[in-house]
């Protein structure tokens, strides 16, 4: 790897993994404060949370359009566009922030049918409904952080983050146990608690956006330049093949929560504690993503395709030594791990597995992750969709299916839950190689573009 290259993408990086990192460890807290509760507060927090995971990473996807776009601007040396671009943007996240709270009320029913104990399912229907009021300030957080990621100032929303994770600690413990005259409302209480950090880390951006002068020439809050109609097009053309290939992935994942209910409590809370903490490994990647996109954007929009394709390549080895560390942990330090979410002996040994199996796809999910995002300050964004579709939904999801459940015709043998992560590891391997390759193609076209006069 190039050293200094290496440098200016960590030092990118770092914030935006500490920040996610915290976020996610909002769901983190939230498992572990409802695991010591009981057993069937963590199934329902970890069923409700399949839901909600499913909604808010899709338009996590879908809003990270703001990055690349306004990367190019700035690349280009075009500022003075920024404000009216994010502004379209966060109309859209209004958009989109509403239709998930509808949604959420439409699909909370679903629980009663999922062959769930009516104390869980409706446990997990009030806990959904209750995360439920978060989504519009986290849709509109989401445009906020990819504006100001993408003008380099990553360090506020870092602290920002960290400080909602501790905030989310005393107020999950008042509303789970019952505290200050509130009713004990055990993992329900988690949705409200989580609901409340994200406004309140919502508004705290937006107020640090209207006051630091890093965005005084650039911010959205000034006077509405009216409605955009090819910005419109444009944040929709651009983000809605990655708010889809975000949601082929995660609902991959969530919906193997759904569909191994009928193995039993245990397998759904193993499960939902080796995909959280695969979950908070995967900030590191993702933030390294993130970075290469506004770096590789930025090179991009100045039309220095040199530059971008040794920034992809460095990322892309950058990746996997992240990839080599946190599979390493997660393999050798399952037992620790599993301890910190539960002591149910029936959950743990079969967490502990999962875990180590989770550790194993590392090298393929960070590997697709960083490559992703290469493509996106590439502006290429179509193909990784379709490649995401094939490698989840006709192969890792009807693999893991069978390997999970069996087939006797095909003489397979069920092998429970292990079954899907397995599926899901062959699919990885197959998104990580597609990704790659498509960089490696990308780049090479801009390069022969430029040198013929394009």
């Amino acid at each position: 790897m190039r050293l200094k290259d290496t440098r200016a993408t960590w030092h990118l990086a770092w914030p935006i993994a500490v920040g996610q990192v915290a976020s996610t460890g909002t769901a983190f807290i939230d498992t572990v404060m409802a695991g010591h509760v009981s057993a069937g507060d963590l199934a329902a927090v970890s069923v409700g949370s399949s839901i909600w995971v499913t909604l808010v990473v899709t338009m996590l996807g879908y809003l990270l359009a703001t990055s690349p776009l306004v990367a190019h601007k700035v690349g280009a040396g075009d500022t003075g566009s920024i404000p009216a671009l994010t502004q379209q943007a966060l109309v859209q996240a209004a958009a989109l922030g509403v239709i998930a709270w509808i949604i959420t009320r439409l699909i909370a029913p679903i629980f009663v049918h999922l062959g769930l104990e009516p104390q869980i399912a409706a446990k997990a229907a009030e806990f959904l409904q209750a995360i439920s009021w978060g989504l519009p300030a986290f849709a509109a957080y989401r445009v906020l952080y990819n504006y100001s990621a993408a003008l380099k100032q990553t360090k506020p929303m870092m602290m920002m983050s960290v400080f909602c994770l501790l905030l989310n600690i005393p107020v999950n413990w008042v509303l789970i146990y019952g505290h200050f005259g509130f009713p004990a409302m055990g993992g329900v209480g988690c949705g409200w608690a989580t609901a409340f950090c994200v406004w309140v880390n919502f508004l705290m951006l937006a107020l640090w956006i209207t006051r630091s002068h890093h965005y005084e020439h650039t911010h959205p809050f000034r006077a509405w330049q009216g409605w955009h109609p090819l910005v419109q097009k444009q944040i929709f053309k651009l983000g809605l093949p990655i708010g889809i290939m975000f949601l082929v992935e995660v609902s991959a994942f969530s919906l193997i929560a759904l569909i191994i209910a009928r193995l039993g409590t245990a397998s759904v809370a193993a499960h939902q504690i080796a995909l959280n903490f695969s979950s908070l490994t995967f900030m590191v990647p993702m933030a390294i993503g993130t970075a290469l996109t506004v770096r590789v954007g930025h090179a991009v929009g100045a039309k220095d395709f040199v530059a971008a394709r040794a920034i992809g390549q460095n990322g892309s080895r950058l990746g996997i030594v992240v990839a080599a560390l946190s599979g390493c942990a997660m393999i050798f330090a399952s037992d620790w791990i599993a301890h910190w979410y539960t002591q149910d002996d029936a959950v743990l040994m079969l967490a502990e597995r999962l875990i180590v199996l989770g550790g194993f796809f590392q090298f393929s999910d960070i590997t697709q992750v960083v490559s992703a995002g290469i493509l996106r300050g590439y502006k290429v964004t179509r193909i990784p969709m379709m490649i995401h579709m094939t490698a989840f939904w006709i192969i890792g999801m009807p693999l893991g299916y069978a390997l999970t459940f069996g087939v006797s015709d095909l003489h397979i043998t069920g092998m429970g839950v292990r079954g899907y992560w397995i599926g899901l590891i062959i699919a990885l391997t197959f998104t990580a190689i597609s990704l790659q390759w498509l960089f490696q193609r990308t780049s090479k076209q801009q390069l022969a573009h430029q040198s013929h006069g394009g």
